[in-house]
């Protein structure tokens, strides 16, 4: 069950209603808070100059992580431009309602964003490529290879330990039927090092880094 990548689609990746979505927005909130996940992307920014740049946070959900760089830049009086894109409107939406009006959040596929702004300096996807096939991972490091874009990428790694944990956590503390199923199922769509390694050579990457941190994520630092 570990060994490859399941292609099981998540219940997220279909049609859901609405009120289920956000209560797995505000659960995924909780649990990336809970085991450090923000922290992950946010130490991987901290190598990479923000001024005046554009950053662009793919399947930017509830907006969360584009809140918690946005409170790091605040911090640090960095003043740079922050967007967030998503397909589904009621996250675009939900996001917009409840953030500060300096976040920028966009209905749309990532690779439209240069529709929407004049270029993407730093590129950000947390939890979002284990949501996609090998090929449209390869697709997207090309993409930001093509835009001269900084990648950053922050997600799962695919172990026994990490899916039997967050498999009896989510099923003791979770309300959201989304996050029951599709929690433990990330995990299996997740990723072991050297896939990442050959994820990236296939893709033409020749500067990048890819790095294990706690809890069971992998950090990647992608330079096109």
């Amino acid at each position: 069950m570990f060994k490859l990548r399941s292609h099981t689609k998540e219940l997220l990746d279909g049609k859901v209603a609405d009120k289920d979505l956000i209560l797995n927005l505000k659960e995924l909130h909780s649990i990336n808070t809970l085991l450090g996940g923000y922290t992950i992307s946010i130490n991987a920014i901290k190598k990479i100059n923000l001024q005046n740049q554009n950053i662009v946070d793919m399947g930017s959900g509830g907006g969360d992580m584009l809140h918690e760089i946005y409170k790091y830049t605040q911090k640090k009086n960095v003043s740079c431009n922050l967007y967030g894109v998503d397909l589904k409107e009621v996250c675009t939406a939900y996001a917009s309602a409840r953030l500060p009006k300096q976040l920028s959040f966009i209905t749309d596929d990532y690779r439209n964003v240069n529709n929407h702004i004049n270029h993407i300096d730093i590129l950000h996807a947390c939890l979002f490529t284990h949501h996609l096939s090998d090929d449209e991972i390869i697709q997207l490091v090309r993409f930001a290879i093509e835009n001269k874009s900084i990648l950053v990428i922050n997600d799962l790694e695919r172990s026994a330990l990490a899916y039997y944990l967050i498999k009896g956590l989510t099923q003791v503390f979770s309300k959201s039927h989304l996050v029951k199923n599709d929690a433990p199922l990330s995990v299996l769509r997740g990723f072991k090092k050297k896939e990442w390694i050959t994820l990236l050579n296939k893709a033409g990457a020749r500067d990048y880094s890819v790095k294990w941190k706690w809890a069971f994520r992998h950090q990647i630092i992608v330079h096109g």
